[in-house]
């Protein structure tokens, strides 16, 4: 769970379907992670953004990151993985491109 004091933030996470559900909060708003699913906080305004998190368990969960990151629906935005993996988005799109699903003729 992530509460903004101040600020603003993009949040999101990958449902275990591989759907991403993301959001833009601001201050006085409140967003709930999922336990066990990849998760992100940017913040996306122009000065530092104040948040509390909380987590209701030590025990997270498993998820698995790569194909969850590359291949949700819809895609994570690949200036977030760039920034998380600290590649470029051309390295992105590369990956992106080997977890694609399969063309059905």
């Amino acid at each position: 769970m992530v509460f903004v004091l101040e600020g603003e933030l993009k949040v999101g996470f990958i449902t275990t379907a591989n759907v991403l559900v993301s959001k833009q909060i601001t201050k006085g708003e409140v967003f709930v992670f999922p336990r066990g699913l990849v998760h992100f906080q940017k913040n996306n305004g122009k000065v530092p953004a104040a948040v509390i998190s909380a987590f209701n368990s030590q025990f997270p969960g498993t998820q698995s990151i790569a194909a969850t990151l590359f291949a949700a629906s819809p895609t994570v935005p690949d200036d977030i993985l760039a920034q998380t993996f600290q590649i470029n988005t051309e390295d992105v799109q590369q990956i992106k491109s080997k977890f694609a699903p399969a063309k059905k003729f």
